[in-house]
């Protein structure tokens, strides 16, 4: 079955409406969002990306993100998501009930936020006052660079832009001004370096099914012992689960059963799977290509040949390698 996105199950921000005159005192400006930017389908997939990534992140500890807007304004979810992915503890109060007591919180995530980007913090384009203002263009500009400082290999859309209107309120009446809002960096002109699996695809597509039964024979020899088989590398791996068991019987890990979803129910819980898989495979050295944990669970068959290969050439070419023979004695 293919995965739902969760983002689709999730409430967009509301359309905001344009500022009456007695709303804004003069000589002051609001940015605005309009409706026909809100529903820029690159926008809208940058939010998505965004809001299954925080999830993902932050499934361990049940938060789940709806809204960008309406969730992070406070600096609760934004100082766990924080935390966990600088690996830190901040001296702020859990719970912050009263306006007073929220900002103050969120002034302090920021405050190490931009401290770890290394952002000073009249060039960050967010502020403690749009965060709390719940700013969308603000929040996703900060979630943005924290995304990729701490996991370059996030797949944010390229070149997300919007159309902004600052409205100003004068002696005469609001006048209004449109410009252009630039999200996400431009594609770059190269193209990304390929790796055998690109040539192979490209070059070789006849050899893939050969490549695939190889490795779905080492695989199947290394699960054998729980009882476990493979039929359909393309899809019995998107939940994740297979994959973490082979790596911890290939890697010697122990890996509690709270730390992932044996018998995962929802596309967030896949998302967790994969991405702890990831996790572990990067940190012993075996992703030599970025991998997207999303193409994983939505049964990328590159991606899943990339991840598994790196197993593949470690232990079954290796283990080839240590029966060969040495050399005839002298």
């Amino acid at each position: 079955m293919d995965p739902e996105p969760l983002y689709n199950l999730l409430q967009l921000p509301k359309e905001v409406a344009l500022p009456v005159e007695e709303e804004l005192p003069q000589g002051e400006k609001k940015r605005y969002l309009p409706p026909n930017s809100r529903k820029d389908p690159k926008f809208e997939d940058l939010q998505k990306v965004l809001v299954e990534w925080i999830n993902a992140m932050l499934l361990p500890e049940h938060i789940v993100v709806r809204s960008l807007e309406e969730d992070m304004f406070d600096g609760l979810i934004l100082d766990h998501l924080f935390q966990k992915l600088a690996t830190l503890k901040l001296e702020v109060e859990e719970i912050a009930l009263t306006a007073a007591s929220q900002r103050r919180k969120l002034g302090v995530v920021l405050e190490a936020v931009n401290r770890s980007l290394q952002v000073e913090e009249q060039q960050a384009k967010w502020s403690v006052e749009s965060i709390f203002n719940k700013d969308l263009l603000s929040t996703l500009h900060l979630l943005v660079a924290l995304a990729r400082h701490f996991q370059p290999d996030l797949a944010l859309p390229t070149n997300v832009q919007v159309e902004v209107i600052i409205i100003e309120s004068t002696r005469s009446g609001l006048k209004s001004e449109k410009f252009t809002e630039q999200l996400t960096e431009c594609s770059p002109d190269k193209e990304p370096p390929k790796d055998v699996f690109d040539e192979l695809f490209k070059l070789a597509p006849e050899k893939v099914s050969a490549v695939k039964e190889a490795i779905v024979s080492f695989v199947n020899q290394k699960l054998e012992r729980l009882g476990l088989s493979v039929q359909n590398l393309d899809t019995q791996f998107a939940d994740g689960v297979i994959l973490l068991l082979l790596i911890g019987q290939l890697e010697g890990f122990f890996l509690h059963l709270k730390e992932f979803y044996l018998t995962p129910s929802s596309p967030a819980e896949m998302l967790h799977n994969v991405t702890l898989a990831l996790e572990l495979l990067k940190e012993e050295g075996l992703l030599s290509h970025p991998i997207s944990p999303e193409d994983i669970v939505n049964k990328d068959a590159k991606s899943t040949l990339r991840v598994l290969y790196g197993l593949f050439s470690k232990h079954k070419l290796k283990a080839n390698a240590d029966r060969a023979p040495r050399g005839t004695p002298n």
